[in-house]
C-alpha cells in the first residue's frame, strides 16, 4: 500500500484515490504536528508513522494518527483514533487524542495541505 509524504497541497481526488485503493471509503494518515506535514496511506498507522520517523526525522511524541474520510462533510471528515496515539509519557492513555490543542494542530494542518 502506498504511502504519500505530503508537505505540499494534495488534491482531494488524490486523497479520495489512496481511500479507495486501501479501505474504500477511508485512509490512514499521520499528522507530525510540529512540522506540519503528513504521510497518508499504509496499511497500519504505525506503517506511516515509520515512513516520518525514518525519512523526515520526525519524533515519535509528535506524530499522531489519524483516519481519513474524504467524502464526509465538516467534522466528519477526522477521526482522531490511532494506536499510535496510545502515549502515556505525553498523558495520551487511549486511541483517541485527547488534547485538545494538539487536536486543533492536526485539524490545521490537514485543512493546510488538503484542497478540500
Amino acid at each position: 500500500m502506498e504511502i504519500k509524504i505530503v508537505k505540499d497541497k494534495i488534491s482531494l481526488d488524490e486523497v479520495k484515490r489512496l481511500a479507495e485503493e486501501q479501505y474504500g471509503d477511508m485512509v490512514k494518515a499521520v499528522i507530525d504536528a510540529e512540522k506540519g506535514f503528513m504521510a497518508v496511506g499504509g496499511e497500519f498507522h504505525s506503517d506511516a508513522e515509520k515512513v516520518l520517523l525514518e525519512r523526515e526525522d520526525s519524533k515519535h511524541e509528535d506524530c499522531w494518527g489519524i483516519n481519513i474520510y474524504p467524502e464526509n462533510l465538516g467534522n466528519e471528515r477526522v477521526v482522531f483514533d490511532s494506536l499510535i496515539n496510545i502515549k502515556p509519557l505525553s498523558n495520551n492513555r487511549s486511541l483517541f487524542v485527547e488534547n485538545e490543542g494538539i487536536r486543533l494542530k492536526i485539524k490545521e494542518v490537514v485543512n493546510k495541505l488538503i484542497q478540500w
